[in-house]
Parts: structure tokens; sequence; C-alpha cells
């Protein structure tokens, strides 16, 4: 169907603007970390208020307070999560994933790679990615929270205070 009525067409419009200008002003109040990439549960709540803008744009029978309260029912939860992963080891134990180790010393740890579903093409892409062409020259290779790798090369390990609390290293 290419076109229904003239009404439905304002309405998207008129419930898409103020929609819109709702998520921002939700997005402004609760801070960067809301649409953050450093973790499953910041992804999954950009997807679900992406969805539900789009739910309250194109469903007629979804009244736009309904979708404001659903919007800022995400935003406050996504606030619980942070507060609990960023104050509590527990929480973030709980919630979160941490990173992994997949090479030390330009060695692979094939077991750590096979527990996170990392495969050596995957390691050697994020490798080449910095520029390096040599796995001996990689001092560390770490799977980050967010699913990045973190390439830290041997001329620029220094101290490797970076991976405290991680594998054992010193906090």
């Amino acid at each position: 169907m290419w076109f229904d009525t003239w009404h439905d067409l304002l309405r998207i419009v008129v419930v898409g603007a103020s929609g819109y200008a709702t998520l921002v002003l939700l997005l402004r109040l609760s801070g960067k970390r809301t649409l953050a990439k450093l973790n499953a549960f910041d992804f999954v709540v950009t997807v679900a208020l992406g969805s539900t803008l789009a739910t309250i744009l194109l469903d007629s029978r979804t009244a736009w307070a309904d979708g404001v309260v659903a919007l800022a029912t995400l935003v406050v939860l996504q606030l619980v999560v942070a507060a609990l992963t960023a104050w509590t080891r527990s929480g973030r134990r709980l919630l979160t994933a941490g990173p992994s180790v997949l090479l030390r010393d330009g060695v692979a740890d094939t077991a750590a790679m096979r527990r996170q579903r990392v495969g050596m093409d995957e390691l050697r892409q994020a490798v080449r990615g910095t520029g390096t062409g040599d796995l001996s020259q990689v001092a560390v290779v770490v799977l980050e929270t967010d699913g990045t790798m973190s390439v830290i090369p041997r001329s620029q390990a220094g101290d490797l205070s970076s991976l405290g609390g991680l594998d054992g290293h010193a906090s």
C-alpha cells in the first residue's frame, strides 16, 4: 500500500517529532552512559530505545504517553544497571563479562580464544588494524567487555599497569 490518509502521515510527523524530542531530552538528562558501548546491557538498551521510538512513530495504537513511559523505563533501568556495575564489584561480575587476555607476548591463548569464541583470523585482523605485522611484536591482546579487541604492542606496553586486576595482574 502506498498511501492511506493524510491524517496518518500527519500523526507520524507530530508524534515522531514529539517522541524524538522526548528521547533526546531523556538521553541528555540521563547522561552519556545511557548510549555508551560498554557492555551487552548498553547495546540492548540502545536497540530497545530505537525499537520503542519506531513503535511510537508507526503504531497508531500506541499513545505518545505510553511511548514516553516505555522510553523513560528503559533509561531508568539503564541507569540502575550502570550504577550497579560502576559501584559494586558483585554487580559488575553478575551483569557484565570481564575482559579476557587472548594473546600474551606474541603467543595466542587458544583456550581463552575458544571460551570467547574468537578465531585466530579475528585476532590477526585486530593486530593488523593497529599497523602491526608481527604477532611477536604484540605484548597483549585483550577482548574487552564491549567485544572490541585492544592490542598493546611491545613498544607501547610500558609496565602493563592498564591490565590491573585482569588475569592476576596487580590492581
